[in-house]
């Protein structure tokens, strides 16, 4: 539950539209809903009875300014359903990460507008009646192959309420296809740079604007690579000032810290 649904619940209460009851019944599962196993669909009882599988966080948004986000690997469809509900019935926004068209099928019972981006392996369901969209983010990618990783970073930026350029393929090789966005770059608040094979974008994007870069190493890479190790390893190691880097693979560790960047960013502009 986000604060203007709380404000509006204060509201209902004060101007006699719902009572103190009801109020009392809506927040009685905060500040954390538990899910037991009993609660999924199919789940053996005697194998699961009293196991909490979940318990989710209804204050993450008046805490962080966005609502908790699920984590779908190694979580059931049926566990991931669940969850979705919960979030739902307490929500307008539901973003989960890491999913699989199973996870989307499970989520897509309960809620017939939730969206699959396949490649980013994202699902959404938004019921904002309008969706924020604060100062400017850019994503950026070195090559097409790291494009599922930075659509993962978008996608979830976009969602958090930034609006969000992207630059795809303006890799090192070809150095003059990132020269010739200098103003796209010189407008953006912070930069999510993601990169695989030796991972140097962040360093040369860094190097050319006076904003916070986020670099991404991405798993996509020859042997010597080591699965993003590589790309890791010259992220940590730039000679170029303001890049901070998240884990391989992370677009959407990218885009939470990219977009507190950008918001605190755009409260302070004039």
């Amino acid at each position: 539950m986000d604060p203007d649904r709380i404000l509006r619940l204060l509201a209902e209460v004060a101007s006699g539209e719902r009572s103190v009851e009801e109020a009392a019944d809506v927040l009685r599962r905060f500040p954390f809903g538990e899910l037991t196993a009993e609660q999924e669909a199919g789940a053996h009882p005697k194998a699961s009875a009293g196991r909490v599988d979940a318990r989710v966080d209804h204050h993450r948004a008046m805490r962080t300014g966005f609502a908790e986000v699920v984590f779908c690997q190694g979580k059931t469809p049926s566990q991931l359903r669940s969850i979705a509900r919960e979030i739902l019935e307490h929500g307008d926004v539901l973003l989960a990460t890491r999913a699989s068209a199973a996870h989307f099928q499970a989520v897509a019972q309960l809620a017939d507008d939730a969206r699959f981006f396949e490649d980013a392996r994202v699902i959404v369901v938004d019921r904002r009646a309008e969706r924020p969209a604060a100062g400017h983010i850019v994503v950026a990618t070195g090559g097409t192959a790291d494009v599922p990783v930075a659509e993962e970073a978008a996608i979830c930026a976009e969602v958090m309420g930034n609006r969000v350029t992207r630059l795809y393929d303006v890799g090192v090789a070809g150095i003059h296809r990132l020269l010739s966005f200098g103003e796209t770059l010189d407008s953006a608040h912070v930069i999510i740079a993601v990169a695989g094979m030796e991972g140097a974008l962040p360093s040369l994007v860094a190097g050319l604007v006076g904003v916070p870069v986020v670099g991404v190493p991405t798993s996509v890479g020859y042997g010597a690579h080591f699965g993003g190790v590589a790309p890791l390893l010259t992220m940590l190691n730039s000679c170029a000032a303001g890049i901070g880097v998240v884990n391989v693979d992370n677009g959407f560790g990218a885009a939470a810290l990219a977009s507190r960047i950008n918001q605190a960013a755009s409260e302070g502009a004039p």
